[in-house]
Protein backbone atom coordinates (compact mmCIF):
# COMPACT_ATOMS: atom_id res chain seq x y z
CA UNK A 1 0.00 0.00 0.00
CA UNK A 2 1.37 3.43 -0.93
CA UNK A 3 2.08 5.70 1.96
CA UNK A 4 -0.13 8.72 2.48
CA UNK A 5 1.40 12.16 3.09
CA UNK A 6 0.29 11.77 6.70
CA UNK A 7 2.28 8.56 7.06
CA UNK A 8 5.32 10.01 5.32
CA UNK A 9 5.35 13.02 7.63
CA UNK A 10 5.00 10.71 10.60
CA UNK A 11 7.94 8.62 9.44
CA UNK A 12 10.10 11.72 8.95
CA UNK A 13 9.18 13.10 12.37
CA UNK A 14 10.32 9.88 13.98
CA UNK A 15 13.75 9.68 12.36
CA UNK A 16 15.43 10.97 15.49
CA UNK A 17 13.34 8.71 17.71
CA UNK A 18 15.18 5.40 17.50
CA UNK A 19 16.52 2.84 19.95
CA UNK A 20 19.90 1.24 19.48
CA UNK A 21 19.71 -2.54 19.24
CA UNK A 22 20.88 -3.19 22.82
CA UNK A 23 18.93 -0.21 24.11
CA UNK A 24 15.70 -1.57 22.73
CA UNK A 25 16.20 -4.97 24.37
CA UNK A 26 16.96 -3.39 27.75
CA UNK A 27 14.05 -0.96 27.50
CA UNK A 28 11.65 -3.76 26.53
CA UNK A 29 12.89 -5.97 29.37
CA UNK A 30 12.56 -2.99 31.71
CA UNK A 31 8.96 -2.58 30.57
CA UNK A 32 8.09 -6.24 31.14
CA UNK A 33 10.07 -6.69 34.37
CA UNK A 34 7.94 -4.51 36.57
CA UNK A 35 5.78 -4.99 39.61
CA UNK A 36 4.10 -7.80 37.69
CA UNK A 37 7.22 -9.94 38.11
CA UNK A 38 8.45 -8.76 41.48
CA UNK A 39 5.14 -8.26 43.31
CA UNK A 40 2.26 -9.97 41.49
CA UNK A 41 3.98 -13.11 40.17
CA UNK A 42 5.21 -14.35 43.59
CA UNK A 43 1.88 -13.90 45.32
CA UNK A 44 -0.22 -15.56 42.61
CA UNK A 45 2.34 -18.39 42.47
CA UNK A 46 1.86 -18.82 46.22
CA UNK A 47 -1.91 -18.84 45.85
CA UNK A 48 -2.32 -21.06 42.80
CA UNK A 49 0.06 -23.99 43.09
CA UNK A 50 3.73 -23.09 43.56
CA UNK A 51 6.05 -24.91 41.17
CA UNK A 52 3.20 -26.44 39.14
CA UNK A 53 1.78 -22.96 38.55
CA UNK A 54 5.24 -21.67 37.59
CA UNK A 55 5.60 -24.35 34.90
CA UNK A 56 2.11 -23.59 33.64
CA UNK A 57 3.06 -19.91 33.43
CA UNK A 58 6.12 -20.81 31.32
CA UNK A 59 3.96 -22.78 28.88
CA UNK A 60 1.49 -19.90 28.59
CA UNK A 61 4.33 -17.45 28.06
CA UNK A 62 5.58 -19.50 25.10
CA UNK A 63 2.31 -20.30 23.34
CA UNK A 64 0.53 -16.97 23.88
CA UNK A 65 2.81 -14.32 25.37
CA UNK A 66 5.68 -14.45 22.88
CA UNK A 67 3.54 -14.65 19.72
CA UNK A 68 1.48 -11.63 20.82
CA UNK A 69 4.66 -9.78 21.87
CA UNK A 70 6.13 -10.28 18.40
CA UNK A 71 2.84 -9.15 16.84
CA UNK A 72 2.78 -5.91 18.84
CA UNK A 73 6.37 -5.02 17.99
CA UNK A 74 5.79 -5.88 14.34
CA UNK A 75 2.74 -3.61 14.11
CA UNK A 76 4.71 -0.81 15.77
CA UNK A 77 7.72 -1.03 13.48
CA UNK A 78 5.62 -1.58 10.36
CA UNK A 79 3.24 1.28 11.12
CA UNK A 80 5.86 3.69 12.50
CA UNK A 81 3.16 5.42 14.50
CA UNK A 82 1.71 5.50 18.00
CA UNK A 83 -0.50 2.79 19.46
CA UNK A 84 -3.54 4.14 17.59
CA UNK A 85 -2.16 5.33 14.24
CA UNK A 86 0.01 2.29 13.49
CA UNK A 87 -3.06 0.13 12.78
CA UNK A 88 -4.41 2.70 10.33
CA UNK A 89 -1.04 3.29 8.67
CA UNK A 90 -0.80 -0.39 7.77
CA UNK A 91 -4.31 -0.91 6.38
CA UNK A 92 -5.94 2.48 5.78
CA UNK A 93 -8.94 1.16 7.74
CA UNK A 94 -10.09 3.74 10.29
CA UNK A 95 -11.97 1.13 12.34
CA UNK A 96 -8.72 -0.45 13.50
CA UNK A 97 -7.53 2.91 14.76
CA UNK A 98 -10.16 2.76 17.50
CA UNK A 99 -8.81 -0.53 18.79
CA UNK A 100 -5.39 1.10 18.98
CA UNK A 101 -6.88 4.10 20.77
CA UNK A 102 -8.26 1.69 23.38
CA UNK A 103 -4.65 0.72 24.18
CA UNK A 104 -3.77 4.39 24.69
CA UNK A 105 -6.66 4.77 27.15
CA UNK A 106 -5.60 1.56 28.89
CA UNK A 107 -2.04 2.79 29.34
CA UNK A 108 -3.25 6.14 30.68
CA UNK A 109 -5.47 4.43 33.25
CA UNK A 110 -2.73 2.01 34.25
CA UNK A 111 -0.06 4.65 34.80
CA UNK A 112 -2.54 6.61 36.94
CA UNK A 113 -2.82 3.89 39.59
CA UNK A 114 0.53 2.22 38.90
CA UNK A 115 2.22 5.37 40.16
CA UNK A 116 0.44 4.80 43.49
CA UNK A 117 2.02 1.35 43.98
CA UNK A 118 5.39 2.60 42.74
CA UNK A 119 5.19 5.29 45.42
CA UNK A 120 4.62 2.65 48.09
CA UNK A 121 7.90 0.99 47.11
CA UNK A 122 9.81 4.25 47.61
CA UNK A 123 8.36 4.76 51.10
CA UNK A 124 9.10 1.16 52.08
CA UNK A 125 12.67 1.48 50.80
CA UNK A 126 13.26 4.40 53.16
CA UNK A 127 11.40 2.74 56.05
CA UNK A 128 13.57 -0.37 55.67
CA UNK A 129 16.87 1.49 55.46
CA UNK A 130 16.22 3.72 58.50
CA UNK A 131 14.86 0.77 60.49
CA UNK A 132 11.36 2.12 61.17
CA UNK A 133 9.74 -0.77 59.27
CA UNK A 134 11.23 -3.34 61.64
CA UNK A 135 10.36 -1.58 64.90
CA UNK A 136 6.89 -3.09 65.26
CA UNK A 137 5.41 -6.53 64.81
CA UNK A 138 2.06 -5.74 63.18
CA UNK A 139 3.15 -5.20 59.57
CA UNK A 140 -0.40 -5.37 58.22
CA UNK A 141 -1.33 -2.38 60.39
CA UNK A 142 1.87 -0.55 59.37
CA UNK A 143 0.76 -0.68 55.75
CA UNK A 144 -2.82 0.35 56.58
CA UNK A 145 -1.58 3.35 58.61
CA UNK A 146 0.81 4.40 55.87
CA UNK A 147 -1.80 4.12 53.09
CA UNK A 148 -4.29 6.12 55.17
CA UNK A 149 -2.01 9.17 55.41
CA UNK A 150 -0.76 11.76 52.95
CA UNK A 151 2.59 10.16 52.13
CA UNK A 152 1.23 7.93 49.33
CA UNK A 153 0.12 11.02 47.43
CA UNK A 154 3.53 12.64 47.90
CA UNK A 155 5.41 9.58 46.65
CA UNK A 156 3.01 9.18 43.76
CA UNK A 157 3.85 12.75 42.77
CA UNK A 158 7.58 11.96 42.96
CA UNK A 159 7.10 8.92 40.70
CA UNK A 160 5.18 10.89 38.08
CA UNK A 161 7.73 13.72 38.09
CA UNK A 162 10.61 11.26 37.59
CA UNK A 163 8.77 9.44 34.80
CA UNK A 164 7.75 12.70 33.13
CA UNK A 165 11.33 13.99 33.12
CA UNK A 166 12.73 10.74 31.69
CA UNK A 167 10.10 10.44 28.94
CA UNK A 168 10.48 14.15 28.20
CA UNK A 169 14.16 13.61 27.38
CA UNK A 170 13.28 11.35 24.47
CA UNK A 171 14.11 7.81 23.39
CA UNK A 172 17.91 7.67 23.29
CA UNK A 173 18.58 10.49 25.77
CA UNK A 174 15.87 9.52 28.23
CA UNK A 175 14.25 6.08 28.12
CA UNK A 176 17.21 4.14 26.70
CA UNK A 177 19.79 5.80 28.96
CA UNK A 178 17.56 5.31 32.01
CA UNK A 179 17.19 1.57 31.35
CA UNK A 180 20.88 1.09 30.56
CA UNK A 181 21.68 2.42 34.04
CA UNK A 182 18.90 0.79 36.05
CA UNK A 183 18.54 -2.67 34.49
CA UNK A 184 22.14 -3.82 35.25
CA UNK A 185 21.77 -2.41 38.78
CA UNK A 186 18.46 -4.20 39.06
CA UNK A 187 20.14 -7.50 38.15
CA UNK A 188 22.98 -6.94 40.63
CA UNK A 189 20.53 -6.36 43.51
CA UNK A 190 18.51 -9.40 42.45
CA UNK A 191 21.56 -11.67 42.58
CA UNK A 192 22.66 -10.34 45.99
CA UNK A 193 19.20 -10.95 47.45
CA UNK A 194 18.93 -14.38 45.83
CA UNK A 195 22.25 -15.52 47.34
CA UNK A 196 21.16 -14.22 50.74
CA UNK A 197 17.76 -15.93 50.51
CA UNK A 198 19.21 -19.28 49.43
CA UNK A 199 21.67 -19.30 52.35
CA UNK A 200 18.99 -18.75 55.02
CA UNK A 201 18.21 -21.64 57.41
CA UNK A 202 15.27 -23.59 56.05
CA UNK A 203 15.51 -22.03 52.59
CA UNK A 204 15.32 -25.47 50.94
CA UNK A 205 11.61 -25.74 51.78
CA UNK A 206 10.94 -22.55 49.85
CA UNK A 207 12.98 -23.78 46.88
CA UNK A 208 11.02 -27.05 46.87
CA UNK A 209 7.72 -25.17 46.93
CA UNK A 210 8.80 -23.06 43.95
CA UNK A 211 10.65 -25.64 41.83
CA UNK A 212 9.25 -29.09 42.69
CA UNK A 213 5.81 -29.31 41.07
CA UNK A 214 2.77 -31.04 42.48
CA UNK A 215 0.32 -31.03 39.59
CA UNK A 216 -2.53 -32.30 41.77
CA UNK A 217 -2.95 -28.78 43.19
CA UNK A 218 -3.63 -27.22 39.77
CA UNK A 219 -7.17 -26.26 38.79
CA UNK A 220 -8.83 -24.72 35.76
CA UNK A 221 -8.65 -21.42 37.60
CA UNK A 222 -4.88 -21.82 37.95
CA UNK A 223 -4.56 -22.24 34.19
CA UNK A 224 -6.52 -19.07 33.44
CA UNK A 225 -4.62 -17.05 36.04
CA UNK A 226 -1.29 -18.30 34.58
CA UNK A 227 -2.41 -17.37 31.09
CA UNK A 228 -3.55 -13.94 32.20
CA UNK A 229 -0.28 -13.27 33.95
CA UNK A 230 1.81 -14.43 30.99
CA UNK A 231 0.00 -11.73 29.07
CA UNK A 232 0.30 -9.14 31.83
CA UNK A 233 3.98 -9.78 32.59
CA UNK A 234 5.06 -8.82 29.06
CA UNK A 235 3.14 -5.51 29.14
CA UNK A 236 0.85 -6.66 26.33
CA UNK A 237 -2.48 -5.11 25.40
CA UNK A 238 -1.61 -1.62 26.66
CA UNK A 239 0.36 -0.34 23.66
CA UNK A 240 3.80 -0.38 25.31
CA UNK A 241 5.52 -2.89 23.06
CA UNK A 242 3.71 -1.53 20.01
CA UNK A 243 4.95 1.98 20.79
CA UNK A 244 8.47 0.77 21.55
CA UNK A 245 8.37 -1.23 18.30
CA UNK A 246 7.86 2.00 16.34
CA UNK A 247 11.30 3.15 17.54
CA UNK A 248 13.13 -0.04 16.46
CA UNK A 249 15.68 0.04 13.64
CA UNK A 250 14.80 -1.93 10.51
CA UNK A 251 18.03 -3.92 10.96
CA UNK A 252 16.86 -5.26 14.34
CA UNK A 253 15.65 -8.86 14.25
CA UNK A 254 12.25 -8.82 15.94
CA UNK A 255 12.27 -12.60 16.30
CA UNK A 256 15.54 -12.57 18.24
CA UNK A 257 14.35 -9.57 20.24
CA UNK A 258 11.17 -11.45 21.19
CA UNK A 259 13.19 -14.42 22.45
CA UNK A 260 15.59 -12.16 24.37
CA UNK A 261 12.73 -10.27 26.04
CA UNK A 262 10.94 -13.51 26.90
CA UNK A 263 14.08 -15.04 28.40
CA UNK A 264 14.74 -11.86 30.38
CA UNK A 265 11.17 -11.73 31.66
CA UNK A 266 11.22 -15.39 32.66
CA UNK A 267 14.69 -15.13 34.21
CA UNK A 268 13.68 -12.24 36.43
CA UNK A 269 10.51 -14.08 37.50
CA UNK A 270 12.60 -17.15 38.38
CA UNK A 271 15.06 -15.14 40.48
CA UNK A 272 12.19 -13.27 42.18
CA UNK A 273 10.73 -16.61 43.24
CA UNK A 274 14.13 -17.75 44.52
CA UNK A 275 14.28 -14.62 46.67
CA UNK A 276 10.77 -14.52 48.08
CA UNK A 277 9.86 -18.16 48.76
CA UNK A 278 13.10 -19.21 50.53
CA UNK A 279 12.85 -16.02 52.63
CA UNK A 280 9.28 -16.52 53.81
CA UNK A 281 9.67 -20.27 54.37
CA UNK A 282 12.77 -19.60 56.48
CA UNK A 283 10.67 -17.55 58.89
CA UNK A 284 7.51 -19.66 58.86
CA UNK A 285 5.30 -17.38 56.75
CA UNK A 286 2.64 -18.97 54.56
CA UNK A 287 3.07 -18.40 50.80
CA UNK A 288 -0.69 -17.93 50.40
CA UNK A 289 -0.55 -14.44 51.88
CA UNK A 290 -1.88 -12.96 48.63
CA UNK A 291 -1.47 -9.33 47.60
CA UNK A 292 0.12 -8.48 50.96
CA UNK A 293 3.07 -10.82 50.39
CA UNK A 294 5.52 -8.04 49.53
CA UNK A 295 4.27 -5.21 51.75
CA UNK A 296 3.08 -7.18 54.78
CA UNK A 297 4.66 -10.66 54.87
CA UNK A 298 8.19 -9.96 53.65
CA UNK A 299 8.82 -7.11 56.10
CA UNK A 300 8.13 -9.60 58.89
CA UNK A 301 10.83 -11.87 57.45
CA UNK A 302 13.36 -9.06 57.10
CA UNK A 303 12.72 -7.92 60.68
CA UNK A 304 13.98 -11.30 61.95
CA UNK A 305 16.95 -11.54 59.59
CA UNK A 306 20.51 -10.45 60.47
CA UNK A 307 21.11 -7.15 58.64
CA UNK A 308 17.40 -7.20 57.87
CA UNK A 309 17.22 -3.43 57.38
CA UNK A 310 19.89 -3.65 54.68
CA UNK A 311 18.32 -6.55 52.81
CA UNK A 312 14.83 -5.19 53.27
CA UNK A 313 15.97 -1.86 51.87
CA UNK A 314 17.58 -3.61 48.90
CA UNK A 315 14.42 -5.57 48.22
CA UNK A 316 12.14 -2.54 48.19
CA UNK A 317 14.71 -0.62 46.15
CA UNK A 318 14.44 -3.51 43.71
CA UNK A 319 10.67 -3.12 43.64
CA UNK A 320 11.05 0.62 43.10
CA UNK A 321 13.39 0.15 40.13
CA UNK A 322 11.05 -2.44 38.62
CA UNK A 323 8.10 -0.10 39.07
CA UNK A 324 9.89 2.88 37.50
CA UNK A 325 11.18 1.05 34.42
CA UNK A 326 7.66 -0.19 33.69
CA UNK A 327 6.04 3.14 34.50
CA UNK A 328 8.28 4.94 32.00
CA UNK A 329 7.21 2.60 29.19
CA UNK A 330 3.53 2.93 30.08
CA UNK A 331 3.70 6.74 30.16
CA UNK A 332 5.35 6.78 26.72
CA UNK A 333 2.16 5.35 25.15
CA UNK A 334 -0.17 8.33 25.76
CA UNK A 335 2.74 10.75 25.34
CA UNK A 336 3.46 9.41 21.82
CA UNK A 337 -0.25 9.71 21.03
CA UNK A 338 -0.42 13.33 22.26
CA UNK A 339 2.70 14.28 20.29
CA UNK A 340 1.18 13.03 17.06
CA UNK A 341 -2.47 14.06 17.35
CA UNK A 342 -2.10 17.38 19.15
CA UNK A 343 1.33 18.29 17.75
CA UNK A 344 2.76 18.86 21.23
CA UNK A 345 6.48 18.82 21.82
CA UNK A 346 7.76 15.77 23.68
CA UNK A 347 8.45 17.74 26.87
CA UNK A 348 5.04 19.40 26.83
CA UNK A 349 3.28 16.09 26.22
CA UNK A 350 5.26 14.33 28.97
CA UNK A 351 4.55 17.12 31.48
CA UNK A 352 0.81 17.34 30.76
CA UNK A 353 0.15 13.60 30.59
CA UNK A 354 2.17 12.98 33.77
CA UNK A 355 0.21 15.72 35.57
CA UNK A 356 -3.14 14.36 34.40
CA UNK A 357 -2.12 10.82 35.38
CA UNK A 358 -1.18 12.03 38.83
CA UNK A 359 -4.51 13.83 39.27
CA UNK A 360 -6.48 10.78 38.15
CA UNK A 361 -4.44 8.47 40.39
CA UNK A 362 -4.93 10.43 43.61
CA UNK A 363 -8.46 9.10 44.26
CA UNK A 364 -7.19 5.56 43.59
CA UNK A 365 -4.44 5.99 46.17
CA UNK A 366 -6.79 7.48 48.74
CA UNK A 367 -9.21 4.57 48.31
CA UNK A 368 -6.81 1.89 49.63
CA UNK A 369 -7.19 2.77 53.30
CA UNK A 370 -7.52 6.54 53.14
CA UNK A 371 -10.56 8.83 53.20
CA UNK A 372 -12.11 7.25 50.09
CA UNK A 373 -11.72 3.65 51.26
CA UNK A 374 -15.35 3.42 52.43
CA UNK A 375 -16.66 4.24 48.96
CA UNK A 376 -16.92 0.87 47.19
CA UNK A 377 -19.31 1.06 44.22
CA UNK A 378 -20.46 -2.44 43.27
CA UNK A 379 -18.21 -3.90 45.94
CA UNK A 380 -14.88 -2.53 44.73
CA UNK A 381 -12.73 0.41 45.78
CA UNK A 382 -11.57 2.96 43.20
CA UNK A 383 -8.14 1.34 43.17
CA UNK A 384 -9.67 -2.11 42.61
CA UNK A 385 -11.80 -0.80 39.77
CA UNK A 386 -8.72 0.66 38.05
CA UNK A 387 -6.96 -2.68 38.39
CA UNK A 388 -9.95 -4.77 37.30
CA UNK A 389 -10.91 -2.70 34.26
CA UNK A 390 -7.36 -2.45 32.93
CA UNK A 391 -5.82 -5.85 33.75
CA UNK A 392 -8.91 -8.01 33.27
CA UNK A 393 -10.96 -6.19 30.61
CA UNK A 394 -9.09 -3.61 28.54
CA UNK A 395 -5.72 -5.39 28.29
CA UNK A 396 -7.25 -8.68 27.07
CA UNK A 397 -9.38 -6.74 24.58
CA UNK A 398 -6.29 -4.90 23.36
CA UNK A 399 -4.39 -8.16 23.01
CA UNK A 400 -7.31 -9.74 21.17
CA UNK A 401 -7.31 -6.85 18.70
CA UNK A 402 -3.56 -7.32 18.09
CA UNK A 403 -3.94 -11.04 17.37
CA UNK A 404 -6.88 -10.58 14.99
CA UNK A 405 -5.25 -7.65 13.20
CA UNK A 406 -1.96 -9.46 12.66
CA UNK A 407 -3.54 -12.83 11.92
CA UNK A 408 -6.27 -11.69 9.52
CA UNK A 409 -6.28 -8.00 8.56
CA UNK A 410 -2.62 -7.23 7.81
CA UNK A 411 -1.26 -9.40 5.02
CA UNK A 412 2.42 -8.40 5.25
CA UNK A 413 2.98 -9.14 8.92
CA UNK A 414 5.31 -12.07 8.23
CA UNK A 415 7.50 -9.94 5.98
CA UNK A 416 7.87 -7.23 8.64
CA UNK A 417 8.51 -9.80 11.38
CA UNK A 418 11.12 -11.56 9.25
CA UNK A 419 9.41 -14.95 9.51
CA UNK A 420 9.06 -17.52 6.72
CA UNK A 421 8.28 -21.21 6.38
CA UNK A 422 7.55 -23.18 9.52
CA UNK A 423 8.03 -20.30 11.96
CA UNK A 424 5.64 -18.06 10.02
CA UNK A 425 2.98 -20.80 9.87
CA UNK A 426 3.38 -21.56 13.59
CA UNK A 427 3.13 -17.86 14.44
CA UNK A 428 0.00 -17.42 12.33
CA UNK A 429 -1.59 -20.52 13.85
CA UNK A 430 -1.05 -19.11 17.34
CA UNK A 431 -2.38 -15.67 16.39
CA UNK A 432 -5.40 -16.90 14.44
CA UNK A 433 -6.59 -19.77 16.59
CA UNK A 434 -4.75 -20.40 19.87
CA UNK A 435 -4.20 -16.92 21.33
CA UNK A 436 -7.66 -15.43 20.52
CA UNK A 437 -9.51 -18.36 22.07
CA UNK A 438 -7.37 -18.39 25.21
CA UNK A 439 -7.47 -14.61 25.64
CA UNK A 440 -11.25 -14.69 25.20
CA UNK A 441 -11.46 -17.42 27.86
CA UNK A 442 -9.51 -15.24 30.31
CA UNK A 443 -11.72 -12.25 29.51
CA UNK A 444 -15.00 -14.13 29.96
CA UNK A 445 -13.78 -15.81 33.13
CA UNK A 446 -12.67 -12.52 34.66
CA UNK A 447 -15.93 -10.74 33.91
CA UNK A 448 -18.61 -13.42 34.34
CA UNK A 449 -17.17 -16.22 36.47
CA UNK A 450 -14.90 -14.70 39.08
CA UNK A 451 -14.52 -10.92 38.97
CA UNK A 452 -11.48 -10.00 41.09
Amino acid sequence: MDKTPKETALGQSKKAERFTSSGFILAAIGSSVGLGNMWKFPYITGLYGGAAFFLLFVVCLIIVGLPVLLAEMTIGRGGRGNAASSFYNLTGNKQWKWFGFMSVVTAFLIISYYGVVAGWTLQYTIDSVVGSLGQGTNFDQHFVDFAAGGWPVFWQLVVMIVCGVIVGKGISGGIEKFNKILIPGFLAILLVLMVRALTLPGAAAGVDFFLKPDFSVLTGESALIALGHAFFSLSLGMGCMLTYGSYVQKEQSLGKATVAIGVGDLGYALIAGLIIFPTIFSYGIEPQKGVGLAFMALPASFSQMPLGSLFGGLFFLLLAIAALTSAVSILEVPVAYAMHYWKWSRRKAAAIIAALSFALGVPAGLSVSGPLSDWTPFGKSIFDWFDFMTAYVLMPLGGLAVTLFTGYAWKRAGEEAGLTGFWYRAWMFCLRYVAPLLILAVLLYSIFVKPV
